[in-house]
C-alpha cells in the first residue's frame, strides 16, 4: 500500500504519525489517510443513541421473557403488573393479537418448500426458546416498568427442549413446531457448475486420495457496543410515526414495519441516528421495534424500549452454529478434484429476517480460490429451542473459508506437502482472470501470488519452521505452530438479479443523491446507512475528488427515511463498491450538468470545456475558466442558462452491480502452547488484503484491525453454550469471553492492490475480511502445532482445557506419533515432550 500515501507511509504507520494524515496527497482524496470526521462528536459524547431520546410524555416499555426453552402457555395474567407504580399498561400476545402482525418477516425462501413458522412479536401459544417475549409492560420509567415484569403471573406447561440439531433431526424428536411435522426447515442442494463430485472421484481410481473432516462452527453472540433500542414517535390525529431505531436497515425496516403491522408506509418514518456497531445482529426486523409501535399507536403517547446485555444475548440473533461434514479429493500429485460439503445450519426457534439464507450465501465460496472440476454443496436448516441465528460480520462466508482453508491443511498433511506449497499448486493465477468457478461465480480480477509473496516476506516464513523444527528436536514444552488462509470473499451484496436468483425478497441496488448548494457547499444523500465505518469520511474523499471542491465542503445525509428515502442500507461489505459508487455516479452527472452550463456562460461549445480538479475552462484558451462553485451559483440565480436547462445540478443515481467484488488476501499466524498447560499465545499475525483501490488507508486499516479481533475471537476465547434444557449458560459478559486488547496479539498489516474491474473506482469490500481469514489462519496454526501428537482438529474455541486434553491422556503428556513433513523435509516427531 505504500504508493496509497505520497509520504510511502503505510496505513498502521500513519496512525503513530497522526501529521501525515494532513499532508497534501498528489493524488488528489482518493487514497489519502485523512482522520473520519465523524469521530469528534463520538469521542467527545455529543451523539445521539436512540437511548438518548427523550420526548415530551416518553412511556417505557419492558418485555417479559420466558424463562424455559419449550413450554405451551396455559395463561398470561397482566392485572399484578398494571396494580404496580407508575404503569400505564400490560398486554399479552392475546391482548395485541390483532394488531402486532400476523408473523414476523423472513425475506430469503431458500427453497420453495421451505418450512416458515408463524412468529408473533408476542408468543402465544407456545414459548419456543429462553428469551422468547411472552407480555409488556407500559410505565413512566424503565424501572417501574421492569419492576412490574415480577408481577405478572404465567402459567407454563413445561415441554421437551431440542439443543442439538442432529437429534432434532431423528425419527421420534420432540417438535419445535408442531403444526410443521418436523425439525427440518430446508434441505438446499446445489450441484455446482462442474463435473459431478462421485463420478470425478471414481474417474480417478487408484490416483485419488481423499480426506474427510468434520468441523463445528460454534454459535457466537455478536455483542455490538451499543445494545439494541426503539423509540416510536406517533402524532395521533394523522395517524403518522417516527420510528428510531439502533438499526443498520432504516429502510428496509420501513418497509417491513409497513407490511407486517397494515400501517401505510408513507405514514412511517424511520430514523437511524448514531448507531454504535452492528456486526449483523443489527441487520433485522425485531419483535421490540414492532411491539413499540403498535403500542404507541394504541396509546397514543411515545414509547421507549432499550435492552439490557443479557436480553442482548437471549433476545439478539446469534451467529454461526453449523455442523460441516467436509470431502476433498485430489489426486496423488496435490491436484484438487473435488469438493463435498454437507451443512448442518441451525437456524434456532424461528427464522429472522435473513436466517435461512446466512448459510446458502456461503455455498459460493466454500471452493474459494482453488481450481477444481467438481463440487457439490447441500445444507439442512434445522429448527432447535434456541434464539435465532442470522447474520453475523461475514454471514456464511467466514464458516465457508474456515471449511476450505482447514481441509486444504488436511490433504497437505495427508499428501505429506507443505501446505502454503499445496495451495499456490492450485489456486488461480493471476494471468487466468476473469475466472468462472465451479461454484458458478466468475472472479473478476486477483493476485494471489503477489499478496502471498508480500505477506511470506513480513512473516519469515523459513525462519519460523526452522524454529519449529528446533523446538520439536528438544523436546521445548512450548510448541510453536504455523497456520495459512489464503482466501477470497463475494461482497457488496449485489447484483439484484442474482439475488433474485437466489430467492432473496430485495434488490442489491444502491441510491445516492449530490446536492449542489448556492455557495458551492454539497450535500450528499446517501441510502447506505452508517454505523461505524466512517461514511462521512469517505463518501466526503469521493465527492471531493470528483468534483474537486475541499473535503471540508461536503456533508453527508444518511440513515433517516424522510431526508434519504431511497436504499437498502449497510450490511455484507456493500457500503463502498455500491453505495460509494452509487455516489461516484452522481458526482458524474453533475459535471455533465455543469459542463452545459459552464459552456453557455463561457460562450463556448460543450465539446470544448474541460473539467479538471473543480474548475471548468475551454480548449486553446486558459483564461476562460469557471469554477464549479461559480456555476453553482449562477445555476441558482439562473439568469443565464441555456434554453430548456432546469435551475438545477443536483443529481441523483441509482447502482446496480453488475457482479459482486472479490478481495483476497493472505493471512499467515505463528501461535505458541505450552504443552503442559494448554495456553495459546499468538507470537505474530501478518495479512497482506487485496481490496482493490483504497479510498482512506486509515479506515481500512481500522476495519481490517476489527475483523482479526472478531475471527480470533472464534478460534480462541467465544462461545456461546446451551445445557440440555435449553438455557444459555453463557448469558453475560462474565461468562462469555469477549477479547479486550490485551489478549490479541500487534497485527502486521499489508496490502497489494488489484483493482476490480466491475466498477469505475475498482474497490472492493473490507469490512468482513479480517473476520473471514483469521480464524482457519489461527486454527491451522495450533493443529500445526499439535500435529507431532497425532492430533488433526481441535473444536473451537481452543482453550486451554481443549488443547492440554487434546494431548494429554490420563494426565500424562501422550507420546507424539511419528513425523511431520513440509515440502520433503521431515520434522522426526519426539516422545516425552514436555514430561
Amino acid at each position: 500500500m505504500t504508493d496509497q500515501l505520497d509520504a510511502g507511509l503505510v496505513a498502521g504507520e500513519i496512525l503513530e504519525h497522526p501529521d501525515a494524515m494532513s499532508k497534501p496527497y498528489a493524488g488528489g482524496e482518493l487514497g489519502r489517510g485523512r482522520r473520519r470526521k465523524e469521530d469528534a462528536k463520538l469521542l467527545t459524547g455529543q451523539t445521539n443513541w436512540t437511548d438518548n431520546i427523550t420526548l415530551p410524555g416518553l412511556l417505557h416499555m419492558a418485555v417479559l421473557r420466558s424463562p424455559m426453552a419449550h413450554a405451551r402457555i396455559l395463561s398470561v395474567d397482566v392485572s399484578g403488573a398494571l396494580e404496580m407504580p407508575g404503569v400505564l399498561a400490560a398486554y399479552s400476545g392475546a391482548d395485541l393479537a390483532d394488531v402486532m402482525g400476523d408473523s414476523m418477516p423472513c425475506a430469503w425462501p431458500v427453497t420453495p418448500d421451505m418450512v416458515s413458522p408463524v412468529h408473533t412479536p408476542l408468543a402465544t401459544d407456545e414459548v419456543r426458546y429462553v428469551g422468547d417475549g411472552v407480555a409488556v409492560v407500559i410505565a413512566r420509567d424503565r424501572y417501574a416498568a421492569a419492576d412490574a415484569l415480577e408481577a405478572i403471573a404465567v402459567e407454563y406447561d413445561q415441554l421437551p427442549a431440542v439443543v442439538d440439531m442432529e437429534a432434532a433431526l431423528a425419527d421420534g424428536a420432540p417438535l419445535v413446531h408442531q403444526s410443521a411435522g418436523t425439525n427440518m426447515c430446508f434441505l438446499f442442494d446445489f450441484p455446482g457448475a462442474g463435473a459431478d463430485y462421485a463420478e470425478t472421484v471414481a474417474a480417478a481410481g487408484d490416483d485419488a486420495v481423499v480426506v474427510k473432516r468434520r468441523f463445528i462452527q460454534q454459535r457466537l453472540l455478536p455483542t455490538p457496543m451499543e445494545p439494541r433500542a426503539v423509540v416510536v414517535a406517533p402524532i395521533a390525529a394523522a395517524d403518522e410515526y417516527t420510528v428510531y431505531s439502533a438499526t443498520q436497515i432504516p429502510h428496509i425496516l420501513r418497509v417491513m414495519l409497513a407490511l407486517t403491522t397494515g400501517i401505510p408506509e408513507h405514514k412511517l418514518r424511520v430514523v437511524a441516528p448514531d448507531v454504535g456497531g452492528g456486526f449483523g445482529a443489527k441487520l433485522n426486523v425485531y419483535a421490540e421495534e414492532v411491539l413499540a409501535l403498535v403500542v404507541a399507536r394504541k396509546l397514543g403517547r411515545p414509547i421507549k424500549w432499550t435492552e439490557s446485555r443479557s436480553e442482548n444475548y437471549q433476545a439478539t440473533t446469534h451467529g454461526r452454529d453449523q455442523v460441516q461434514d467436509i470431502e476433498i479429493a485430489a489426486t496423488k500429485d496435490g491436484t484438487i478434484l473435488g469438493l463435498k460439503v454437507e451443512l448442518l445450519a441451525d437456524m434456532g426457534a424461528y427464522l429472522q429476517l435473513i436466517t435461512p439464507g446466512v448459510p446458502v450465501l456461503g455455498a459460493f465460496m466454500f471452493p474459494a480460490i482453488y481450481k477444481m472440476k467438481a463440487y457439490h454443496f447441500t445444507c439442512t436448516g434445522v429448527f432447535t429451542t434456541k434464539t435465532p441465528t442470522d447474520a453475523y460480520r461475514g454471514a456464511g462466508r467466514p464458516e465457508a473459508t474456515f471449511a476450505i482453508e482447514r481441509i486444504m491443511d488436511e490433504l497437505a498433511a495427508e499428501l505429506g506437502r507443505d501446505p502454503m506449497e499445496l495451495r499456490k499448486q492450485n489456486w488461480i493465477k493471476h494471468e487466468e482472470f476473469p475466472y468462472e468457478m465451479v461454484a458458478g461465480l466468475t472472479y473478476d480480477s486477483g493476485n494471489y501470488e503477489a499478496a502471498t509473496e508480500k505477506a511470506e516476506q513480513m512473516f519469515d516464513m523459513a525462519g519460523l519452521r526452522a524454529e519449529q523444527k528446533a523446538r520439536r528436536d528438544s523436546k521445548d514444552p512450548v510448541q510453536l505452530g504455523i497456520g495459512i488462509s489464503t482466501f477470497t470473499e463475494m461482497c457488496g451484496l449485489a447484483p439484484s438479479r442474482v439475488l433474485g436468483s437466489l430467492s432473496y425478497g430485495a434488490g442489491g441496488w444502491e441510491s445516492a443523491q449530490i446536492r449542489m448548494l448556492p455557495t458551492g457547499k454539497v450535500e450528499v444523500v446517501s441510502g447506505a446507512t452508517p454505523h461505524g465505518q466512517g461514511h462521512h469520511t469517505a463518501w466526503s474523499q469521493i465527492v471531493a475528488d470528483s468534483l474537486g471542491v475541499p473535503f471540508e465542503d461536503v456533508e453527508l445525509i444518511a440513515g433517516d427515511t424522510q431526508s434519504s428515502p431511497k436504499g437498502m442500507d449497510t450490511y455484507g461489505s456493500r457500503s463502498l463498491v455500491v453505495g460509494g459508487v452509487a455516489i461516484h455516479k452522481a458526482t458524474g452527472k453533475v459535471i455533465e450538468k455543469a459542463t452545459r452550463i459552464a459552456a453557455h456562460l463561457l460562450e463556448a461549445s460543450e465539446a470544448d470545456v474541460e473539467f479538471s480538479k473543480g474548475t471548468f475552462s475551454v480548449k486553446g484558451s486558459p483564461e476562460a475558466t469557471l469554477t464549479i462553485q461559480q456555476v453553482a451559483l449562477a445555476t441558482f440565480a439562473a439568469h443565464n442558462l441555456p434554453d430548456g436547462m432546469e435551475p438545477t445540478l443536483d443529481s441523483d443515481y441509482v447502482y446496480d452491480p453488475e457482479n459482486f467484488s472479490y478481495p483476497h488476501g493472505t493471512h499467515l499466524c505463528a501461535v505458541e502452547i505450552d504443552t503442559e498447560t494448554g495456553f495459546t499465545k499468538i507470537r505474530k499475525y501478518v495479512c497482506v488484503d487485496d481490496i482493490g483501490k483504497i479510498v482512506n488507508p486509515v479506515i481500512v486499516e481500522g476495519q481490517v484491525h476489527g475483523g482479526l479481533a472478531q475471527g480470533i475471537a472464534q478460534a480462541l476465547y467465544e462461545e456461546a453454550v446451551y445445557d440440555e434444557e435449553g438455557n444459555l449458560t453463557t448469558g453475560s459478559l462474565v461468562d462469555y469471553l469477549v477479547p479486550a486488547a490485551p489478549d490479541l496479539p500487534h497485527f502486521e498489516t499489508g496490502r497489494t492492490e488489484t483493482p476490480a474491474t466491475s466498477n469505475p473506482l475498482g474497490v472492493k469490500g473490507v469490512g468482513e475480511a479480517g473476520t473471514i481469514a483469521s480464524t482457519p489462519a489461527v486454527i491451522n496454526a495450533v493443529v500445526d502445532a499439535l500435529r507431532p501428537w497425532g492430533v488433526d482438529n481441535i473444536d473451537m474455541p481452543c482453550t486451554p482445557e481443549r488443547v492440554w486434553r487434546a494431548i494429554h491422556q490420563d494426565g500424562t503428556l501422550r507420546v507424539p506419533e511419528g513425523t511431520v513433513s513440509y515440502g520433503g523435509a521431515s520434522t522426526a516427531a519426539t516422545s516425552g515432550s514436555g514430561s
